[in-house]
């Protein structure tokens, strides 16, 4: 896959498939909430494992059960196809957090 910069309605599409992201200031933006810091550092700590393999890391902070997070590639100097796997896992990890995992 290249780093290809989205037209303004390939953004746009995606968007609508993403919920409760946002564009601000021409990055894919979100606050993800958790119950506690541990929550929020484990989220991070997952994602950061898909970001190393993708070779494209998050522009984010946390503050306590607080991530939030803005997706942009500075190759391009806009967003990519990597911006949305990458947001895309993001939605999946946050969901993940919020259910206990089966035993066994």
């Amino acid at each position: 896959m290249d780093r290809r910069r989205l037209s303004d309605s390939e953004i746009k599409s995606a968007l609508g498939r993403l919920a409760n992201w946002e564009l601000k200031e021409g990055k894919l933006s979100r606050k993800f909430r958790f119950r506690d810091f541990n929550e929020a550092f484990g989220f991070m700590t997952r994602v950061a494992l898909v970001a190393e393999n993708l070779r494209h890391h998050p522009e984010w902070t946390n503050i306590y059960g607080t991530v939030l997070v803005h997706l942009w590639t500075h190759e391009v100097q806009g967003i990519t196809d990597y911006d949305l796997i990458l947001a895309g896992k993001m939605d999946v990890f946050a969901e993940a957090v919020k259910r206990p995992l089966p035993v066994g």
